[in-house]
């Protein structure tokens, strides 16, 4: 499914005001005041630059929001993590967002289906000192996990996993990672409230895009919510995040 440039103009909460950001907050200037007390004044340089090169961008709005990144950051540092793997990665903002937050030896495994908004944000990651973390792979996501899953010493060997890519493959992604990641490590789904969509009503008049992705979005909720293997918590931070922490 294509996102036209005319659906990302009209992109609304139903029922809501459109809003120029990807916050579920009905209110701008309280989602401003946020980012101004304390996103901004706590956002790395580089950050600020990619964020600022990639509003430019006509598909600004896939682009990780900065208070999510700042959450990102926070959570990373709390669990210690030090081998990660993102899934979509677009111009790269929560990337850059983790390997800031790694150790110096820490590692990033991305993959994307197309390098060419990777190359965007790339100058900028260098710049930070930090691409020697990243391992960019580039093509669909699901052939690579296979293959990582085939060798034995893959499986619970990454800390933290943080997946952003085609939400109709939400659950062929959670069936793979959940034995890639540790147990006690992070899994986090972007994207999980889709535009408030998951609220809607079935009839609800919505983008043909968010109408495509509302049922994979909801069914992976639903199997979140009943997944034994992991503890959760979703959070209404951007569109939506979805923190896993594996428990068996």
């Amino acid at each position: 499914m294509t996102i036209t440039n005319e659906d990302q103009q009209q992109i609304q909460i139903p029922g809501h005001k459109h809003l120029r950001h990807k916050s579920l907050l009905q209110s701008d200037a309280l989602y401003q005041y946020i980012l101004e007390t304390s996103v901004y004044p706590r956002e790395h340089e580089s950050l600020k630059e990619l964020r600022e090169l990639t509003e430019k961008h006509p598909w600004n709005l896939l682009a990780t929001p900065p208070d999510e990144g700042q959450l990102l950051r926070m959570l990373l540092k709390v669990i210690n993590a030090k081998n990660t793997m993102e899934i979509g990665v677009y111009t790269g903002y929560s990337l850059l967002s983790t390997a800031l937050a790694l150790p110096s030896d820490g590692k990033i495994l991305a993959m994307d289906i197309s390098r060419e908004y990777y190359e965007l944000g790339l100058p900028v990651i260098e710049k930070a000192g930090v691409a020697h973390k990243i391992d960019f792979r580039e093509g669909p996501a699901l052939p690579l996990l296979d293959q990582l899953i085939k060798d034995e010493k893959n499986k619970g060997s990454f800390d933290f996993i943080f997946v952003d890519a085609d939400k109709d493959n939400y659950l062929n992604y959670h069936n793979r990672v959940i034995e890639l990641v540790k147990i006690g490590g992070m899994i986090a789904y972007d994207n999980t409230l889709w535009n408030g969509s998951v609220a809607a009503p079935s009839d609800a008049p919505l983008l043909d895009y968010i109408k495509y992705y509302r049922d994979f979005v909801i069914e992976l909720n639903q199997a979140l919510a009943l997944d034994s293997r992991v503890e959760i918590c979703q959070l209404p931070v951007g569109d939506g995040i979805t923190l896993c922490r594996r428990i068996i």
